[in-house]
């Protein structure tokens, strides 16, 4: 009996039991708390449902959970169920109904876990978004491993994802590297607020060589407009191939000069300004957000006629909007916390619902380690340190998995002695050697004639085989609750902890017959389970962008 099941079964009976009592709750799965306890002597799964319906019902939560315990124990397949303290109910499942789910991982194959938190939601995932002024460095490389996986995850729940990035190719940003190339071409010294590092001299001179004219003998504003359109684009393509490597590509490439260029800038004013939230002051226009709890008034055109930094942001969100996105998830660094207030301000000016339409997930930094020292520069970007830094050292798995596997609230230390490892001390390789473990049985499963002829999940009774099915049924929660909290780190976490379980069980049960022994149906009960692990870990894996070898 899965947790869905089961969920489902103590859902009827709690409506019956309140019904007994004259009241009609209205409840769906999701008010119904079913855990795995931490002490597995106390069964397979826990609810506290009783103490959380007891008040309102004006029960005694003991009493109450006393008279569902009576219920669940005329389930089939549900062989115990205790009532502890103050109304904990205790569920133990037979080893037939908890070893079926074996078979049915491997029915389903790569669907198994899958959801419909977002079926048919239009989601747009706003991720990395760096300038187009150089490498990506680590803090961008972190949004696009957590991003892609967060992606992975929604489309796993039924959403319709677009993973969207967004240049900032419009600016005094743009000018500078202009400015940082034309100078490195002529051998004049960076200028004070331009950019450094091997990779300008690089653009530079694949300007010249993309430029069919000659740059020597045009006017010098000119020349930075050459180096400006072609160095953009150059800088353009490197950022998209170093994603592509790292496994990461975006279905929209969005260029923030395009809002400016095609009026939408002018349009999303006029539209605040229809609803009564643009002013004129000082010779400026304004957008009036601290009606919609905003700590200020936000400048949307300049009194010199420039436009304000926000106004490319109203222009974008509504654009978004006329695109059909429901939800708009944007992922922006820690230096950005001051900018939530005023998307959300803007949000609700527009009418719609801040934290739905638009949600804004801030990530904390990164830092690269070796020898227990912080990596301060790039040999390339001469600055920062950066995505091809982390590849080279690592590779792109263990790279993904380490950003990956912490929450995006947490400051991330990598340390890059430990995820170049090929040991179990390494999180990356302990999973994925998992799975590659699987693989071997199975291959061996095979020499031996053990296939999945026969299964009688009864056989699956030995303590190791209960914690990893145990495990195993919790993954479509897990992959759930990533989703709700914008937490992939937790499907990293959980495929760690199903290879601890598996290599468990794999040095307490064997898959094939010892000496003379024959093939019998728990050879190939345990070749279901086997199989079912490897699925999980290769489903689990594939959500956080990571390989699952077959050999290692």
């Amino acid at each position: 009996m899965n947790p869905a099941d089961l969920s489902a079964v103590l859902l009827a009976i709690v409506v019956d039991a309140a019904g007994r009592r004259g009241a009609t709750p209205e409840l769906t799965l999701d008010d119904v708390p079913l855990e795995r306890p931490r002490n597995r002597e106390h069964g397979d799964w826990a609810s506290n449902i009783a103490m959380k319906l007891a008040k309102p019902l004006g029960a005694n939560p003991r009493e109450f959970a006393e008279e569902i315990a009576a219920g669940l124990r005329e389930v089939d397949g549900v062989s115990a169920v205790d009532v502890a303290g103050p109304g904990f109910i205790n569920i133990t499942l037979d080893a037939a109904a908890a070893g079926a789910l074996a078979k049915r991982i491997v029915e389903e194959g790569a669907d198994y876990g899958r959801g419909d938190l977002y079926a048919g939601i239009r989601i747009n995932l706003e991720f990395v978004s760096a300038n187009p002024t150089g490498p990506i460095h680590i803090g961008g490389v972190r949004w696009a491993a957590v991003g892609d996986s967060l992606a992975r995850i929604f489309e796993f729940e039924g959403g319709l994802v677009t993973r969207e990035y967004y240049f900032n190719d419009h600016g005094a940003q743009i000018d500078r590297f202009a400015r940082s190339l034309l100078a490195s071409w002529l051998g004049e010294p960076t200028p004070e607020d331009g950019y450094g590092g091997e990779y300008i001299s690089d653009i530079a001179s694949r300007v010249i060589a993309a430029y069919p004219g000659d740059l020597f003998h045009i006017p010098r504003d000119e020349q930075q407009e050459v180096f400006r359109a072609v160095g953009v684009e150059l800088m353009f393509g490197d950022i998209k191939a170093s994603l592509h490597d790292f496994g990461v590509d975006f279905d929209v490439y969005f260029h923030e000069n395009d809002l400016h260029e095609s009026g939408a800038v002018d349009r999303a004013i006029q539209r605040l300004r229809d609803l009564g939230t643009i002013y004129e002051k000082d010779g400026a226009t304004w957008f009036r957000s601290t009606d919609f709890g905003d700590d200020k008034d936000r400048v949307v055109i300049k009194s010199d006629g420039e436009a304000g930094y926000i106004s490319g942001d109203l222009a974008y969100y509504l654009n978004k909007r006329e695109r059909g996105f429901e939800r708009n998830l944007i992922m922006l660094g820690a230096d950005h916390h001051g900018y939530v207030k005023r998307l959300m301000a803007m949000t609700a000016a527009f009418g719609d619902e801040p934290y739905v339409n638009l949600e804004i997930l801030i990530g904390q930094l990164v830092n690269l380690l070796r020898d227990g020292e912080p990596l301060r520069m790039s040999k390339r970007a001469g600055t920062v340190v950066t995505l091809e830094d982390l590849v080279e050292s690592v590779g792109v798995d263990a790279g993904r998995y380490a950003l990956v596997r912490s929450s995006i609230d947490s400051q991330v230390d990598i340390d890059l002695d430990l995820w170049s490892k090929s040991t179990n001390d390494n999180p990356v390789f302990y999973v994925q050697y998992a799975h590659a473990r699987t693989r071997s049985v199975a291959r061996n499963a095979a020499e031996f004639g053990v296939d999945r002829s026969g299964f009688d999940a009864s056989l699956l009774d030995h303590e190791t085989e209960s914690v990893l099915l145990g495990i195993l049924a919790e993954f479509p929660r897990v992959v759930r609750h990533a989703a709700e909290e914008r937490a992939p780190h937790r499907v990293a976490r959980y495929t760690e902890e199903l290879a601890g379980a598996y290599h468990r069980w794999y040095d307490a049960r064997r898959v094939t017959p010892l000496g003379d022994e024959p093939v019998s149906d728990v050879h190939r009960t345990r070749l279901w389970l086997n199989d079912a692990v490897g699925q999980v870990i290769r489903t689990g894996l594939g959500l956080v962008g990571v390989t699952a070898p077959e050999r290692m």
